[in-house]
């Protein structure tokens, strides 16, 4: 009887310096951690200055959220969001994501996005689409144009 080797798949690890953050205008900074186009999925870490809003939006998959620093909420729900805090969405959820105004400190929030976000006017019509390619790009063309290293974003 032979015994077959089993190939075992390597962990990937990036350290805090291979991916920095992103000036994304509007107080909001961005590092994109992973995007997997062919399972539809993106990670991406945001950090949120007090006062920020962001547009109003329907995801199509699930989106898991871990507060690390900060507040936020959604405007269409009570709960806040603070350090330690998990939250799920499930797909087809509605929010926009407020930070308050007298946050002391930046919001830090790490999402497991699955699918996209369909972004919404102030009517429910989808006005744009953002999913984890289009992020990458953008995060992308932001660190260059920033004098940033190229992230080494698992892909």
């Amino acid at each position: 009887m032979s015994v077959t080797a089993i190939e075992t798949p390597t962990t990937i690890h990036r350290g805090e310096e291979e991916i920095p953050w992103a000036d994304a205008g509007g107080g909001i900074e961005l590092k994109v951690l992973m995007v997997r186009d062919d399972e539809g999925l993106w990670i991406v870490r945001n950090r949120f200055a007090p006062g920020v809003v962001i547009q109003t939006h329907r995801h199509t998959g699930p989106v898991y959220a871990h507060t690390l620093s900060g507040a936020w909420k959604y405007l269409e729900y009570p709960e806040v969001n603070r350090a330690g805090s998990f939250l799920f969405e499930p797909a087809g959820s509605v929010h926009t994501l407020a930070t308050p105004h007298d946050n002391t400190e930046p919001t830090d929030v790490w999402f497991q996005i699955h699918g996209v976000n369909l972004n919404l006017d102030a009517d429910g019509n989808v006005e744009s689409i953002t999913d984890g390619p289009g992020v990458l790009a953008a995060y992308y063309a932001m660190c260059e144009a920033q004098g940033l290293p190229r992230p080494n974003v698992v892909t």
